[in-house]
């Protein structure tokens, strides 16, 4: 989603997460000493965001000025005390961490200017609870010999929780990571920490759009309608070149581009109806595509023909390029024609 390459680490605090204190101590302020430093951080705390791709928005049921974390980060983008604000921020986790289940950690939290989404770049603030930590071996050479010690750390994997705000126009972007893998009740992060919903914004619509239109070809489209396989993946790689080669949305250019045959249409229409309001969906009938999104949304796009267990045949444009058939002997075949062989 992101890109860090150009990102800079302005602010890092480090705060122990333990039992709820009465007085909750200064956090401890790090400072890089080399690039090389900051760009090993950059990959801990930056790069898991890179694959995060649905944008959030803060959000409050009365006024947006009473969102703790909001008025938090708020105050820390205007460049209020960053090391007492980082203390509130502490507070406000443990004012929220009420579920027993709920683990112990570290919460480092760190404040970057040029982090790239959409081709903008942005300050931003990025606060992480790790509570998972990996054994790894350290090795050490010295007048006394050497010696191996085994100790925990953090690696450059996903962070057990993480947000990151951009600070774009308020309510400000929020990018959400949640490993919540044991199926403890912890959604405390997103729902009473963060506290966001889904931005209505390009990022989200492209992606939303593309999963929609992906589950009317693939569920809903072979149910009415007589097609084989191959019509389905040409339909697919027709809708994800629309996306590739356009950089507005207009869903009747959609309509009449992709599915062209008027009797489609109105099923698409009708499945496009009943998709949103079962997902509590409004999807704008024009917006900007996101290119990273399309990019994302195109792997899951599949365009292999699978026959039997003997082959898979990659089907990438062309439909009329393929002809399929029943010999003589009941035996079912497709035939390809192509101009070079690669």
């Amino acid at each position: 989603m992101i890109e860090y390459q150009e990102a800079t680490i302005r602010k890092l605090s480090f705060q122990t997460i333990g039992e709820h204190p009465a007085k909750i101590n200064p956090p401890y302020i790090y400072e890089y000493e080399s690039e090389e430093e900051e760009e090993i951080l950059k990959k801990i705390f930056l790069k898991p965001f890179t694959a995060t791709h649905t944008t959030y928005e803060f959000t409050h049921t009365i006024d947006l000025e009473l969102h703790p974390l909001f008025k938090l980060s708020k105050a820390i983008y205007n460049s209020s005390d960053f090391e007492e604000t980082s203390k509130h921020i502490l507070q406000h986790l443990y004012s929220v961490s009420k579920h027993p289940n709920i683990n112990d950690g570290d919460l480092f939290i760190l404040k970057f200017d040029d982090v790239k989404l959409n081709q903008k770049l942005y300050t931003a603030l990025g606060i992480y609870k790790i509570e998972n930590k990996e054994n790894f071996l350290e090795t050490q050479q010295n007048s006394a010999g050497t010696s191996l010690a085994i100790k925990q750390g953090i690696s450059g994997k996903k962070p057990d929780k993480a947000c990151l705000i951009l600070f774009s126009e308020e309510p400000y972007t929020v990018l959400v990571i949640d490993n919540n893998t044991k199926g403890i009740d912890t959604d405390y992060w997103i729902n009473d920490f963060i506290n966001v919903t889904p931005k209505n914004d390009n990022i989200n619509n492209t992606n939303h759009f593309l999963s929609l239109t992906k589950s009317f070809i693939t569920e809903q489209f072979p149910e009415e309608y007589q097609v084989s396989k191959t019509d389905q993946i040409d339909l697919l790689n027709r809708s994800v070149q629309y996306f590739k080669k356009h950089e507005n949305f207009d869903k009747e250019e959609f309509e009449n581009e992709v599915l062209q045959a008027p009797n489609v249409i109105d099923s698409f229409r009708n499945f496009d109806e009943s998709y949103q309001k079962y997902n509590g969906l409004e999807l704008q009938p024009s917006f900007e595509i996101s290119l990273q999104a399309v990019k994302k949304q195109a792997r899951i796009f599949k365009s292999v023909l699978k026959l039997d267990r003997n082959f898979h045949v990659y089907i990438h444009g062309n439909r009329e390029w393929i002809e399929q058939g029943i010999d003589e002997d009941g035996r079912k075949y497709y035939k390809l024609f192509y101009q070079e062989e690669n």
